[in-house]
């Protein structure tokens, strides 16, 4: 049985997925040891984070 990802080892395969740019052996390997939990948590985070990029460029573009 293979050891679990921490949450930041997730965090980054989660973040390597939203860019869509992951080898088919990471991925392979990520699947087989991602926390279910941590992936959720990990998606969560990373779409707020993304949004809050998203508005904060459109708040300085809009404020020019």
């Amino acid at each position: 049985m293979k050891q679990k990802l921490n949450f930041f080892q997730s965090m980054r395969a989660v973040l390597w997925a939203f860019l869509g740019v992951r080898n088919k052996s990471g991925l392979q390997n990520d699947v087989a040891s991602l926390s279910f939990v941590h992936i959720i948590i990990a998606g969560v985070l990373g779409a707020i984070i993304f949004m809050a990029i998203l508005l904060l460029i459109v708040k300085v573009v809009v404020s020019n």
